[in-house]
C-alpha cells in the first residue's frame, strides 16, 4: 500500500464512524466495544485487534478480595484486553453494613441494595451503568439499575466526592477508581492534588473505607475494526498485514506516544466472540 492511498480523519462521534464503516466509506476505525457491538450485529464491521492496557494486581471475582489496604489495587506490567467495573459501598451507615456482610462472605439482599442511594453513570457508560446493571440482573433475578428506588447520575469525580461526604451509599466505577482518587480522598477539602482533584477530607484510607461489594464481568477494551463492505479490505492478507503493522508500531516508544491519546499501550489479535458481553450489555440498555 502507498501512503497516498490512505487518509486519516477524526469522526464526529463513534456512531458516525460506525455508520461510515458500515457504508464502506471508512476502511479502518477505532471503536469502543459497545459501538463495535452495535455495528457488528449485521456483520457490517469486523474486529481485528483489541487494545491492551496495563493490568491490575487484582482480578478476583470475589468482592471481599478487593478490600482493605492489604489488598490495595496496584498496576502491573501485564497487558490485558479487558477491565472490570466494581460496585463500591460508601462509608455511610448503610454502606458499612453492606461491606461488613460482603467481607464476612455473605451476599447482600435485593432489599438491602434497594434501600441504598446509588450513584451511577449515564446510561451509555459501560463501567458506570451498563455492566453494574448486568451484575444486578445476573445476581438478583433480572433486576436492573432502573428498578432501584434511589438513583442519582454523577460523573466519577462527583460520585467519589459524594461517597466521601456520605451523601450516597453505593457508587459504580472502573476497577482502579480508588487508585485514581486515593490521594484526594485524604486531602483537606480546601486543597487539590497534582492533577487538580479536590480534596475530600477523609481520615482513613480509601481502601478501608470504600469497600467493594460487587464485581462485574470483564469489559473488553476498544477495538480496531474494518469495514466488511470492501473485499480488498476484508480479506486475510490485508487483515494479517494490518494486524502485524499496528502491533509492531505500538511496541515502539514512538508508537506508544501516538496511541496514548486512546490510553492504548498494546494490541492483541481479537475475535468477534470477545464482544458477546458487549452485545449482552446492549440488550440491557434496551
Amino acid at each position: 500500500m502507498t501512503s497516498a492511498r490512505w487518509k486519516i480523519s477524526v469522526g464526529t462521534s463513534y456512531e458516525a464512524t460506525g455508520e461510515a464503516m458500515s457504508a464502506g466509506t471508512i476502511d479502518v476505525g477505532w471503536l469502543p466495544g459497545g459501538t463495535y457491538a452495535i455495528y457488528s450485529q449485521s456483520q457490517e464491521v469486523a474486529v481485528i485487534l483489541t487494545a491492551t492496557r496495563a493490568g491490575l494486581s487484582n482480578d478476583s471475582e470475589n468482592p471481599a478480595d478487593w478490600n482493605g489496604v492489604a489488598n490495595k489495587t496496584l498496576p502491573t506490567e501485564n497487558q490485558v484486553t479487558f477491565y472490570r467495573s466494581l460496585i463500591y459501598a460508601a462509608p455511610t451507615e448503610k454502606g458499612k453494613a453492606l461491606a461488613a456482610k460482603v467481607n464476612a462472605g455473605e451476599k447482600p439482599t435485593w432489599e438491602e441494595l434497594n434501600d441504598c442511594t446509588w450513584a451511577v453513570g449515564n446510561t451509555s457508560s459501560s463501567a458506570g451503568y451498563i455492566y453494574p446493571t448486568m451484575w444486578l440482573m445476573n445476581n438478583y433475578d433480572g433486576k436492573k439499575v432502573s428498578d432501584l428506588s434511589s438513583v442519582v447520575t454523577l460523573g466519577y469525580a462527583d460520585a467519589f466526592a459524594q461517597a466521601a461526604a456520605e451523601q450516597v451509599d453505593i457508587i459504580c466505577c472502573y476497577a482502579d477508581g480508588r487508585r485514581d482518587y486515593e490521594e484526594p480522598w485524604n486531602l483537606p477539602i480546601d486543597q487539590k492534588d497534582a492533577t487538580g482533584k479536590q480534596g475530600m477530607g477523609r481520615e482513613a484510607a480509601i481502601w478501608d473505607e470504600l469497600n467493594v461489594i460487587g464485581v462485574t464481568p470483564g469489559i473488553y477494551n476498544d477495538t480496531v475494526a474494518i469495514t466488511t463492505a470492501k473485499p480488498e479490505i476484508n480479506n486475510p492478507e490485508f487483515i494479517n498485514a494490518l494486524q502485524t503493522a499496528l502491533i509492531n508500531i505500538i511496541n515502539t516508544e514512538e508508537g506508544k506516544a501516538i496511541f496514548s491519546v486512546y490510553s492504548h499501550t498494546g494490541y492483541a489479535i481479537a475475535q468477534d466472540s470477545d464482544y458477546d458481553g458487549a452485545r449482552q450489555a446492549l440488550s440491557v440498555v434496551k
